[in-house]
């Protein structure tokens, strides 16, 4: 028997915090209620969103566990968590945030199908583990490598849980090996999270957590590490988690037409997060509290509401940027918060111009409705 397995029921589940707002029970999903999201720059471990495909894991005897790196790889390992931790240590501070984040509003433009998230599929934590291109040279495959030898392309990561979209398989994602062996990628093995254990829900014992890049690539509950030539051909990368125009349906798709999602956008809500995909910092978050007629651009901080540089060495690149604004609103109006990141990416302004079936990646304008009378009010954007 495995030391680390999928339950086949919801008997053995963990518990979880109250305040979280519960999407679907069986497989659990919850996210972060708007008013919590910004009242701590690193988002504590029991009020982080919870996705999950199935059943949560089990492990069962520590000691037993072992990870597998195997594939198109010069030399196959079998590793303990032992083996793991004697690999340099590294903390990263990163945002990960589920695609579909933002997919409810998505669905006031037209149906889409997919968890009903709102804003807060999204959490900032500090990961603690060892880096994937630091591992992947025990297998001898260098840093910055593009392709092994034996034809090895990308790395594939498989869980242990059960998943009725993989016909109760394990969830599987991939990533290029250029970016699994890039070490300023910052990709992680990741066994501690905010400075604790992994707990159950969030990966224990040990994880895929890889910044910049939609949460579904970043594996939980790690079993298998495997190069291979093409990326994965399964459920999540194929048929789940891309990108289509508005004009695609259901009864239209071609799923082999788009590559898999990868880096998130640049996007922004009211409640004071910015952030962008590929390590790209925040050079600006505007506000227009007059429905688009005038902007004034809000202060952006991250830690310790120290004033933020985008790009500079000593903020989080893989992070969010929090973002505030002081104003007088005179109701009724429309508010609005739109950013720019560092590569002059900019949000759209309208839903329906990137509008797609899956209701993945909403990264449009966040616009608020104040309807209330009020001679001013401070906005904690």
């Amino acid at each position: 028997m495995q030391a680390l397995r999928g339950p086949l029921n919801y008997d053995e589940e963990p518990s979880r915090h109250l305040s979280l707002i519960i999407n679907a029970k069986d497989p659990f999903n919850a996210e972060t209620p708007r008013a919590a999201l910004v009242e701590s720059y690193v988002t504590p471990v029991d009020m982080f969103f919870k996705r999950n495909h199935g059943p949560i894991p089990i492990l069962d005897d520590p000691q037993r566990y072992r990870v597998t790196v195997d594939g198109l790889v010069p030399k196959p390992l079998l590793l303990s968590m032992d083996d793991i931790r004697l690999l340099p240590k590294y903390t990263v501070t990163a945002t990960l945030q589920c695609a579909g984040n933002r997919r409810t509003p998505m669905s006031k433009t037209k149906l889409v199908k997919g968890v009903g998230w709102d804003v807060g599929a999204v959490g900032n934590a500090v990961w603690g583990g060892a880096k994937l291109s630091d591992l992947l040279k025990l297998a001898s495959i260098p840093e910055n490598t593009a392709n092994t030898e034996a034809g090895g392309k990308h790395v594939e990561f498989t869980s242990v849980d059960a998943c009725e979209e993989e016909n109760g398989g394990p969830y599987k994602a991939s990533v290029s090996l250029l970016h699994a062996t890039n070490p300023k990628a910052d990709v992680l093995l990741a066994y501690e999270m905010n400075g604790k254990v992994l707990n159950r829900d969030h990966g224990y014992p040990l994880r895929v957590a890889i910044p910049g890049v939609i949460g579904a690539r970043s594996v939980k509950w790690l079993d298998r590490i495997d190069v291979i030539a093409n990326d994965f051909q399964g459920f999540f990368m194929q048929k789940d988690y891309k990108m289509f125009p508005p004009n695609v349906d259901w009864d239209n798709i071609n799923w082999l037409s788009r590559r898999p999602l990868m880096d998130f956008p640049v996007q922004v809500n009211i409640s004071g997060y910015a952030l962008s995909g590929g390590g790209r910092g925040i050079e600006r978050v505007d506000v227009s509290v007059d429905g688009g007629e005038t902007w004034i651009e809000a202060r952006r901080y991250q830690k310790n509401k120290v004033p933020y540089l985008a790009d500079s060495e000593e903020c989080d690149k893989w992070a969010w940027v929090f973002f505030e604004l002081e104003t007088e609103i005179y109701p009724p109006t429309d508010i609005i918060a739109k950013a720019v990141d560092s590569s002059a990416n900019v949000q759209p302004e309208k839903v329906e111009t990137i509008w797609n079936l899956r209701g993945v990646l909403n990264n449009s304008w966040h616009v608020i409705h104040a309807n209330s009378p009020a001679k001013a009010t401070h906005l904690s954007l």
